[in-house]
Order: C-alpha cells, then structure tokens, then sequence
C-alpha cells in the first residue's frame, strides 16, 4: 500500500512504519504543490491536517486517514471520500501527567524565581532572609482534575504517588474507574464550582467542544483559593485568558503552568494576546507536555499496527469516523 506521512514527528520513526513492506512516502518537508501532486493514489495518509484539497488530491483510493494523536480538529473530514476510516492514537498520558507534577513543583518552589536570581549572584533563601516564606510539598494537598481521560487518569495515578489527594469532575461520576485508580471523590460535571473552591492544584485535561469552551472564566478562577496552581494541558480556549491573566497579575491564584495557547494572529507572544511572559507566577511551554520518545514510539507502533491491519482487512483500532460508501 501507498502510506503518505506528512507529520515531521512521525517521520522520525520511519523505520517503526516499514516494517510492514509498505510504500512509505515521507512528505512532511515538501511544498503545498509537491505534496498535492504526491498525494494521487495514496491509500493511508499519516498526518495531523489534512486540508480539502489534500483530500481531493487523494482521490477515491483514500482507505485511511491515520492521525498522529488524540486530536483530529484540523482533518477536513467531510471532504473525505466514501469508504474512507479516520482513526487516532494516544499514548500521550503520562509523559503529560509528568509535566504536570513537574510545573506543579516549579511554582510551588518558585524554581524560575530562584533560578533567575542565583544567575545574577542573588541568594534569595531563608537563610538569607528569614522573614521569606517557605515551599510547600506536594503531599497533603488536593488535586483537583477536569477530566478524566488518558492524560486525567495518569495524572490521578503520579499525583497519588506524590501523596495528593485526588477529586475530579466528570460527566458520569458513578461510572467504574480503571483498576487500580481510586480517587478522593468524582464529581458530577455541574459541581464544577466545588472542586474549583476546594483544589489546591486544578488540572484541567478535558477536550475542547461546544461544552468545555470558556469553562473557567473569571467567575470560576474567582472561586479558587488565593494559594491554588491552575495547570492547563488541554486547550487553550477552555480558558477565558483575559480573566486568567488578570487573576494571574492581581495574585487572586498563586500560579498558572500554561502549555496549550489560544489562537490569534500575533506571533510576538506565542499564541496569546496578553503578556503572561511577563509575570512571575506562571510557567510557560509551547505546547510540548506530551513530547517525549516514548509517546512518539508507541504512537508509532499503533500506527504501523493499523497499516497491518488495513493490508489484512481486519478491524482498525481507535476509529473515530467512517465514511461509508453509498449506493
């Protein structure tokens, strides 16, 4: 089968996709009109967007769309051919759920202060200055997640280990958790202002819709402690950022990691309109909480696990979309 990757991260892992003795295109580098002219008769594309005219291009032969993560937003699915499979892969959760413990710690310590400071010889520590106040640990406090898919269920399970105690807000609470995982409590999704007002930590990990879309704004942020650490690994716009960088510069929240960004034409700032760069309470990231070798390996293997399956007409795994074929 023709397989055409147009995701520079995927490419890396090349080899991992050969193995089936496939045809593997690797397009990721090429112009818009070198890759339109490569796409004919391309039966899987791997890739994280697909244009109309990508699929276009393809032609009635397009079998698979196989996206390179959880998200599949930017696949022009309903200019996909009949008969053709959208499917995604995840494997993102704990390399996630690390970075969140990670940015947790940094703010709790106010690690990027001191850093910044020791580089140009300023010792700000109590034993320097006893009046400064001291960290806290992780342990004793409470976590509060939004969502408890993938990446929600990983962080439960790291936090844990830290000594969190761990609640959560999800759309079915009665419905059974995962082996292993036990949480403090789980919420319905409409006591939202509950877990907000008693979370030390709120974690939000839900996807972007029509539901989660400005969740928390200013009313929200509003309700959680002074001394809270709100830490988003979702999407941007789940969050009202006017009204999370003035709770940010006023210290109504002690902190924010930021690693997901809203759109906007601006550049200067990295997809944000307000200068989070400048204040000292945030730790920010270019949406890189899930970049490690192993989340790309293993989605990978997924991905090479698919293209096997296809080429023996049995079942795909995680098919989000099929378009049927009419007549």
């Amino acid at each position: 089968m023709k397989v055409l990757v147009t995701d520079p991260i995927t490419a890396r892992f090349a080899p991992i996709l050969q193995g089936g003795g496939h045809e593997i295109v690797l397009a990721a580098d090429l112009p818009e009109e070198e890759l339109l002219a490569a796409l004919p008769g391309t039966e899987i594309i791997v890739c994280s967007r697909l244009t109309e005219d990508m699929a276009r291009a393809a032609g009635p032969g397009l079998r698979l769309v196989q996206c390179t993560g959880a998200g599949y937003e930017r696949i022009a699915l309903d200019a996909l051919p009949p008969g053709t499979a959208v499917c995604n892969t995840f494997h993102h959760g704990r390399s996630i759920a690390e970075h969140v413990v990670m940015v947790a710690l940094m703010l709790s310590r106010k690690v990027l202060r001191r850093d910044r400071l020791v580089r140009k010889g300023v010792w700000e520590s109590v034993s320097a200055d006893p009046a400064l106040p001291l960290g806290d640990t992780l342990a004793g406090r409470t976590l509060g997640l939004l969502g408890l898919g993938e990446t929600g269920r990983e962080v439960a399970r790291l936090a844990q280990a830290f000594g969190l105690r761990v609640q959560a807000t999800r759309r079915d609470p009665a419905s059974p958790l995962e082996d292993g995982l036990h949480l403090d409590r789980v919420l319905p999704s409409d006591q939202l202002p509950e877990l907000l007002a008693t979370s030390d930590i709120v974690v939000v990990t839900v996807p972007l819709n029509e539901h989660t879309r400005g969740m928390i704004g200013a009313a929200e942020l509003n309700l959680m402690r002074p001394t809270a650490l709100l830490i988003n690994v979702a999407r941007g716009p789940v969050i009202d950022e006017h009204a999370l960088y003035e709770a940010l510069a006023a210290d109504r929240i002690a902190g924010a990691g930021i690693d997901v960004w809203w759109p906007t034409d601006g550049k200067a700032r990295g997809g944000s309109t307000m200068p989070f760069d400048k204040l000292e309470n945030v730790v920010l990231t270019p949406h890189n909480s899930g970049h490690t070798t192993e989340t790309f390996e293993r989605r990978a293997r997924d991905i090479a696990a698919n293209l096997t399956a296809l080429a023996e007409n049995r079942p795909l795994h995680n098919v989000v979309l099929f378009r049927g074929k009419t007549g």
